[in-house]
């Protein structure tokens, strides 16, 4: 029983599970049945589940049945009234239709002005968009546009200022553009090539400047020139000055002002060609002559790219070497004295434009950069002229390159730059010059000395007489009475030589213009200088045409007369110095003059020549001598010989009638006693062993006429006998 009561639960259970499963189907949305379907599968029931479905589905065909039988008639109808409907629904369908085909139709045209004004609205954004775009990129186009004209027309400072104002303001707002990255990496190439063109241009300045250095420096010493001219002009008429300033001053004035040289300048660098101008005409400035705007832009743009320090360092660098190359004096500066001016014009030509960088720039180069240059000129250029002006010969080349270094100086010290060395130097030069005119003058002594006739100057009238007088300071009372014809006692060496003297002084005095000197530091050099002439130059000269083999005793009898009257003209060479120099010669430490030394020395020279001279003679004549000295008879008179020899003495003491009296007594007395000592030789020689009383009778005769002329007086002023004592120890033997 129990076993059937279980069943019997079990049944239920079935069976009430199987109604739930058929409700839930009937309840459920067919999508979502599987699971509820697989749980009947999943049983044991599945038959008696389907029984129990079919049986639901009957049950429910019967409802449906009962319902259609107790609808039909309601369905009928209303499947009339839907075939009703159904005939209208058409007709409204073809009406539909029909409007829709026509409203279609109509449509088309609306659609495509649709389109198109649907077009035109995008394109109308995409414009404004674009303009918009554009506003922003125009003024970044525009401005690039603008540096690659500013750097094609060769503006670069101006294209590094627009460079700059597109990289911080415009190419920012616009970054994102592709053109714009573009321009952004093409920037440091552009200051790069900006930094290179203006390097170039310097370059190229560089280069003009180091060609035109001579040019720039010649019209700077020019300035200087004139302005001495004007100085003393002005000195000599200090009215005309009044108001007026001078051109140098204008012209330094306008060289310490900044030049008013924008860096955006768009000249090209280089030298203005200038003509050459004539002495009368207003020479332009050194500083128009060049064009310094490649200098300022270049300056300015590396100052603007934070590299001024290299450009300063590479302007100084490459000025150095340009220095170095101008203070270089070419092989044959020596020769002319244009290859002297063109190495100044260039050192000159150099500093003035360093002097104008110096005070146009802020820093470029400074002033102990400057002092350094210049000391390394200084040095240089007097070595250079040290060893190039021993080689000048010339006088007037050296007095030449005195004057012009003179210029050079003034000119160089007009912008600032001391010159004392050079003035030191010309000290130096001045003797060299000193040298050089003594062997000039050494020449032209010796052409007047060689072409003297050494004979007194013959005046036939009173102009001839006065225009002697004018060129050597003679006074002679008696001779100024004496009628014309008359002669003066000296030949014509003496006023020419007199006046050479003072040509020498006047050339000394030339050179010793514009050094700055003191009246007593000129005085002390002229002095010097002739005592040098008169010492040595003068005085060799004069002992050379003392000692030529043929000079006669004539001649130095007038080179005496001559030496006598020099001497006595040196107080007014001392007069002459002294009114040239405003220095007197009571002045301390004045330098005298040597002249009267050197006529004695001369003189004493001709002198003792001419004691020689007269002995020589006389041995000359002794030579022809012939004593018989074994003869029986004397003859009637004096030997031949001796009675030339007496002959010829007395014509030659005539000629000492313009002699110092001492001068010719000594002669006179010497020339007795070597004739004297010269007969007693003849006869003490060791040839005569004996002799016979006719030729002691007729050498008793010879010495007889020489006492006979020694009683005559040949020269006058001894006293007595004495001429005769020079016999004494002949008459004895």
């Amino acid at each position: 029983m129990e076993r059937g009561k279980m069943a019997e639960l079990e049944s239920l259970e079935t069976a009430a599970e199987h109604e739930r499963i058929l409700r839930e189907i009937e309840s459920t949305d067919t999508a979502c049945i599987g699971p509820t379907l697989r749980s009947v599968y999943d049983g044991e029931e599945h038959g008696r589940f389907m029984e129990k479905l079919e049986a639901r589905i009957r049950n429910h065909d019967r409802e449906i049945e009962k319902m259609c039988n107790f609808h039909y008639q309601g369905f009928v109808d209303s499947i009339t009234e839907l075939l009703k409907v159904r005939g209208e629904a058409q007709k409204l369908k073809n009406q539909v239709t029909d409007t829709n085909r026509k409203l279609q139709n109509e449509g088309k045209e609306l659609i495509i002005a649709m389109e198109e004004l649907k077009q035109c609205r995008l394109q109308q954004r995409n414009i404004s968009a674009t303009v918009d775009k554009l506003t922003l990129c125009l003024p970044v186009l525009e401005m690039y546009s603008k540096l690659r004209e500013q750097m094609k027309s060769k503006r670069h400072y101006p294209a590094l200022k627009t460079l700059e104002h597109l990289e911080h303001t415009y190419l920012p707002q616009v970054s994102h553009y592709r053109f714009c990255k573009i321009m952004v990496d093409n920037i440091p190439k552009l200051r790069e090539e900006i930094k290179e063109v203006s390097m170039s241009d310097l370059k190229d300045f560089l280069e003009s400047i180091r060609k035109h250095s001579d040019k720039i420096g010649e019209t700077a010493m020019k300035q200087a020139q004139q302005q001495r001219n004007l100085d003393s002009i002005v000195s000599q008429h200090p009215r005309i000055s009044g108001g007026k300033k001078s051109k140098k001053e204008v012209c330094a004035s306008s060289d310490l002002e900044v030049k008013n040289t924008s860096p955006m300048s768009e000249q090209d660098s280089g030298i203005l060609d200038v003509e050459d101008e004539d002495e009368d005409e207003e020479v332009p400035g050194a500083q128009d002559l060049v064009d310094f705007s490649p200098v300022y832009r270049c300056l300015h743009i590396y100052s603007v790219l934070g590299a001024r320090e290299t450009f300063e360092s590479y302007y100084r660098k490459q000025r150095r070497k340009q220095a170095r190359l101008v203070l270089q004096p070419p092989s044959n500066m020596h020769e002319t004295l244009d290859g002297y001016r063109k190495y100044f014009n260039q050192i000159v030509g150099f500093f003035v434009v360093e002097d104008h960088i110096l005070h146009t720039t802020q820093g470029l180069v400074n002033r102990a950069y400057i002092d350094e240059l210049w000391e390394m000129a200084l040095s240089k250029t007097i070595a250079a002229l040290r060893t190039h002006s021993s080689y000048c010969s010339d006088p007037s080349l050296v007095l030449d390159l005195k004057n012009l270094i003179v210029l050079f100086a003034d000119t160089l010290q007009g912008y600032g730059f001391p010159v004392n060395q050079l003035f030191d130097m010309l000290l130096e030069i001045q003797d060299q010059y000193s040298e050089t005119l003594l062997k000039k003058w050494s020449g032209v002594f010796r052409n007047i000395l060689d072409s003297d006739n050494y004979s007194p100057i013959p005046v036939t009238n009173e102009e001839v007489y006065k225009k002697i007088v004018g060129q050597f300071p003679f006074q002679d009372a008696e001779l100024e009475k004496q009628p014309f014809p008359k002669k003066f006692p000296f030949s014509e060496f003496v006023p020419k030589v007199y006046n050479q003297i003072k040509e020498f002084i006047y050339a000394c005095l030339k050179f010793s213009e514009d050094l700055h000197l003191s009246s007593t530091e000129v005085d002390d050099m002229i002095r010097k200088s002739t005592n040098l002439l008169l010492t040595r130059t003068l005085s060799n000269c004069l002992q050379n045409v003392i000692k030529r083999k043929n000079v006669g005793l004539t001649e130095l009898v007038q080179i005496i007369i001559n030496t006598t009257h020099l001497e006595k003209s040196c107080k007014f060479l001392e007069e002459f110095i002294t009114n040239i120099t405003n220095v007197l010669p009571e002045t301390v430490h004045t330098t005298k003059l040597y002249g009267t030394t050197t006529f004695k020395d001369a003189r004493h020279a001709a002198e003792e020549e001419i004691y020689t001279n007269l002995n020589q003679k006389i041995d000359q004549f002794l030579q022809l001598a012939d004593y018989d000295w074994m003869a029986m008879e004397p003859g009637s008179k004096a030997s031949d010989y001796l009675v030339d020899l007496i002959g010829f003495l007395r014509s030659t003491f005539a000629v000492f009638t313009h002699l110092p009296g001492k001068v010719a007594q000594t002669a006179c007395m010497s020339a007795c006693k070597h004739l004297s000592t010269s007969l007693m030789q003849l006869l003490l020689e060791a040839e005569v062993r004996q002799l016979t009383l006719g030729a002691l009778q007729q050498f008793n005769l010879d010495v007889e006429e020489c006492e006979q002329f020694a009683r005559s007086g040949p020269v006058p002023g001894f006293q007595g006998d004495t001429l005769q004592l020079a016999f004494i120890d002949l008459r004895q033997i």
